[in-house]
Parts: C-alpha cells; sequence; structure tokens
C-alpha cells in the first residue's frame, strides 16, 4: 500500500526526492502520512482538494480488495530527515 501511494505522489511533484510516507497501524485500520516538500503540498492537495480526494478513494478501494481499512493524511511539517 505505502509503495503504491509513494508511486502516484513521486508522479505528482516537482522534488519527488522529499517525500516521506510513514506508515502506522492504530487498531484495525493503517494511516498513511504523506510529507513533502513546502512547495509541494497544493499539487498533493489539488485544487478544492480533488488530488487528495482522488488518491484516498483510490487507496481505499485497493486496500478494500485486500480486507484492510487505510486512511491517507497530509503531515503539515517538514518531512523527517534520514
Amino acid at each position: 500500500m505505502k509503495d503504491t501511494l509513494d508511486f502516484f505522489i513521486r508522479s505528482l511533484v516537482d522534488h519527488p526526492e522529499s517525500i516521506v510516507i510513514d506508515e502506522r497501524v492504530d487498531g484495525e485500520a493503517t494511516i498513511l502520512t504523506i510529507h513533502t516538500h513546502q512547495d509541494d503540498i497544493g499539487k498533493v492537495i489539488g485544487k478544492s482538494g480533488r488530488i487528495i480526494r482522488a488518491l484516498r478513494d483510490l487507496m481505499k478501494v485497493i486496500a478494500a480488495k485486500r480486507n484492510i481499512y487505510v486512511d491517507v493524511e497530509i503531515a503539515e511539517d517538514a518531512p523527517p530527515q534520514e
């Protein structure tokens, strides 16, 4: 799941090297948090939130086929340093 979201996000942004996706399990849900370059946040969100909404819907469909629940969030802070 994380790799699929990573592929989609890297295709959208100008700074793909700064993309970091954190995955955490909260009960039965898997939460994927996107950390990206400050300049690329608008591209990930899209006009009126259309891009992030489409990404969330796509990830939920993929997750439903695997009988799991996934939610996608965007971090407000800078990407963590590795």
